[in-house]
């Protein structure tokens, strides 16, 4: 995950840790605002504080976790259940890629591989799970 310091530096004067409103976070990071609400939804982990009138304020761990989601999402090519669960495996390491590009050296691409089909094997068994049931 993105450490504290992968942050955006909102220049606004307010101290670091201060809490920003969706709309701060939305401009510092170009996410719209109904994408932000959206993760909200999908990612427990992200839960910015709600104040009176529905107000969301994000901690500065909360951007962090955005910052994370997005480059996820965006730069490594996850969808939401994958950058999800990516998120949920971590344990202070990054997660590694399970998408293999042309640029990948040997060993990388045959573990994101070898990732791919482990994942397909367990989809499989639920699968032959839930037929089997129905």
């Amino acid at each position: 995950m993105n450490t504290l310091s992968d942050i955006p530096v909102f220049d606004d004067g307010k101290d670091p840790e201060a809490l920003r409103t969706i709309g701060e976070v939305s401009k510092a990071l170009g996410i719209r605002q109904h994408v932000l609400r959206y993760w909200e939804e999908q990612f427990p982990s992200l839960q910015p504080v709600k104040r009176s009138g529905g107000r969301r304020y994000y901690r500065r761990d909360d951007v962090a976790l955005v910052v994370e989601i997005n480059r996820l999402v965006h730069e490594e090519g996850y969808t939401l259940r994958g950058a999800r669960k990516a998120i949920e495996d971590q344990d202070g390491q990054p997660a590694p890629s399970a998408i293999v590009t042309p640029d990948m050296q040997p060993q990388a691409a045959e573990a994101a591989s070898d990732a791919i089909i482990g994942e397909l094997i367990q989809i499989r068994a639920q699968l032959a799970a839930a037929l089997a049931a129905a």
